[in-house]
């Protein structure tokens, strides 16, 4: 059996010494076509992921924004005093395991009108260990006040192949934030 496969060994390889005959030969043009196809296919299929991933992230974030807000527009975190680490502990308990707990950043703020609310996104800062240094705002208000509730977050993003990146911030990372703006219930 060892003698007829080098038998034919030979014969591949006699039939191949021409450069012209080289140039014509079809057998391996699957295999370099699959090679020079697969990598950027991987790749995209690797940037698609990965933006489906914060989009959901961002979703999922949405959500429970929505839901802790409703949580001081109806009084009940002010009837309850909650403080600051016990509203991120409510929306902690509300969210989808994607997150990590500690690294939520609520801002709650009071306002005297729609037209004075602040809903644009904090400028982050950082210490030399690369933690967000930012103090937050912690004022749900009372009956009939306005109130902007920031929630956010930093996603890890994976460096993307090709040049992909999705991150916002100086870190590497994505900020997802969510705002949810409202006038409080007359509780």
């Amino acid at each position: 059996m060892f003698a007829a496969f080098r038998q034919r060994l030979a014969r591949s390889a006699n039939q191949l010494r021409s450069a012209r005959q080289f140039a014509v030969c079809r057998k391996a043009s699957a295999a370099v076509e699959l090679g020079l196809v697969a990598a950027p296919f991987l790749a995209l299929l690797m940037a698609l992921f990965q933006t489906a991933l914060v989009f959901f992230a961002g979703r999922v974030l949405d959500v429970t924004t929505l839901q802790a807000s409703r949580y001081i527009l109806t009084g009940q975190a002010q009837n309850a005093n909650y403080k600051q680490s016990d509203f991120a502990t409510y929306v902690c308990d509300n969210t989808f395991a994607l997150f990590t707990c500690s690294n939520f950043m609520i801002n709650v703020q009071t306002y005297s009108s729609f037209a004075t609310a602040s809903t644009t996104a904090p400028t982050l800062t950082y210490n030399k260990q690369g933690q967000v240094t930012n103090t937050w705002v912690y004022s749900p208000g009372g009956p009939n006040d306005i109130v902007v509730v920031q929630v956010m977050y930093q996603w890890p993003v994976i460096g993307g192949p090709l040049g992909f990146s999705l991150s916002n911030l100086s870190n590497g990372n994505r900020l997802l934030m969510s705002t949810a703006v409202f006038k409080n219930e007359p509780y």
